[in-house]
């Protein structure tokens, strides 16, 4: 596993080392020795899978309030979605700020979202599967959303019409957002 890129001194994009031939491929997509040894040092103690059927779906913002923080090394086995991370740490330079990066099946690239970052992707094709690793379990009385398309924060989802939950289109505004982190 190779660390691409580190995004507001905490995010990692981490390329796996994958092998194709006339069957297919083989890459290894958790590795706790590897990780350690591009610096991350997490337990994961869940994983969660979603399957988005249309091209267009919009999951996010979304983060878990401490005691119940979440990290999540996320990636897509199926399909190809636009991934942003929305940094909410109140003491962090780049408090505000927002990366974007496309996954897809293709690259197998994965990305580390520690806890203190708001979280959302948009699928870029139709039945695309998405995975995440999470050193926390989901507490439902820790959820918290901001709003896709907040103007102050201006995130280009590169989609026109996102497809969106309900919970989703209902999310805080960043400017009144007050962050636990």
């Amino acid at each position: 596993m190779e660390l691409i890129k580190k995004v507001f001194d905490a995010v990692l994009v981490i390329q796996p080392a994958a092998f194709e031939d006339h069957r297919g491929y083989f890459f290894e997509s958790y590795s706790e020795e590897k990780l350690a040894k591009i610096g991350l040092n997490e337990k994961f103690t869940q994983d969660n899978e979603s399957l988005s059927t249309q091209k267009g779906v919009l999951r996010g913002l979304h983060f878990q309030t401490p005691p119940y923080a979440q990290g999540k090394l996320v990636r897509v086995t199926k399909g190809a979605v636009y991934d942003v991370v929305l940094d909410i740490r109140t003491n962090s330079e780049s408090y505000g700020q927002h990366f974007g990066y496309e996954l897809n099946e293709t690259n197998k690239t994965m990305i580390y979202i520690p806890p203190g970052f708001a979280h959302g992707f948009v699928t870029l094709q139709e039945n695309t599967i998405f995975n995440y690793k999470c050193t926390n379990n989901y507490n439902k009385t820790s959820e918290g959303g901001i709003i896709w398309d907040d103007p102050t924060l201006n995130i280009d989802w590169q989609v026109e019409i996102p497809i969106l939950s309900d919970k989703d289109k209902t999310n805080e505004p960043f400017d009144s957002f007050k962050s636990l982190f």
